[in-house]
């Protein structure tokens, strides 16, 4: 499944876009968030050296339609959002995309990290342009398949304990031999299972090779 890391530049008509270009110190960190009927409320927390005053600034923004303070702290408060104009949210909504959460906005930029379908992540940038939101593609990448899927358990368990008694250390500080002494298999049982996993592995690394980040794309 590709794996996408996009930069979104938000719009100074939404309240994140505004406030953290204002306020240069603060950082936006969307925790929950979802689209009502006529907008969109969430839980947002707010950082900053002065939070009372960002607060009081996304109080006063025009996207905003109320904003209620659940926890203050010297730098900073959790915040009850409901705002008129949530992009963000209906771009990810009519892509057919959840919104992974949490997200952090600073500077009037948000990242989003996503796992998707191609078409998916193609149709999310439709909605994003079509909102006037622009943006880059920072990768776009096939999802390399963790170890546990990669290798069998008897493998990772010998390649561990390779790697632990340094058979795979320049210069070598353990021999096959001691290696099979060490998992107390046959030595020829260590040598084919790790060459079966060397082998995975290797093909593994080749097949992501062919699957270099595309370039950055503009939107």
């Amino acid at each position: 499944m590709p794996e996408a890391k996009l930069t979104l530049t938000i719009p100074e008509r939404t309240w994140p876009g505004e406030i953290t270009r204002a306020h240069g110190d603060a950082t936006i960190r969307i925790l929950a968030a979802m689209t009502e009927s006529d907008g969109g409320v969430g839980l947002a927390e707010v950082t900053a050296r002065d939070p009372e005053s960002v607060v009081a600034d996304v109080s006063a923004h025009d996207s905003v339609d109320d904003v209620e303070v659940l926890q203050r702290g010297n730098r900073e408060c959790l915040i009850q959002f409901r705002t008129r104009l949530p992009l963000l949210l209906l771009a990810a909504r009519d892509s057919g995309l959840p919104l992974e959460m949490p997200f952090e906005i600073s500077d009037g930029e948000a990242t989003w990290t996503l796992t998707a379908s191609q078409d998916a992540i193609s149709d999310l940038g439709d909605q994003l342009s079509a909102l006037g939101i622009s943006f880059t593609v920072d990768y776009l990448q096939q999802e390399v398949a963790g170890s546990e899927a990669l290798l069998t358990d008897r493998q990772r368990s010998i390649v561990s304990e390779a790697i632990e008694q340094g058979y795979y250390d320049t210069p070598r500080e353990c021999s096959l031999t001691e290696l099979a002494d060490a998992v107390g298999l046959a030595k020829s049982t260590v040598s084919e299972t790790l060459h079966r996993a060397e082998e995975r592995v290797m093909k593994e690394f080749a097949a992501g090779l062919e699957e270099e980040p595309q370039p950055v794309i503009e939107g």
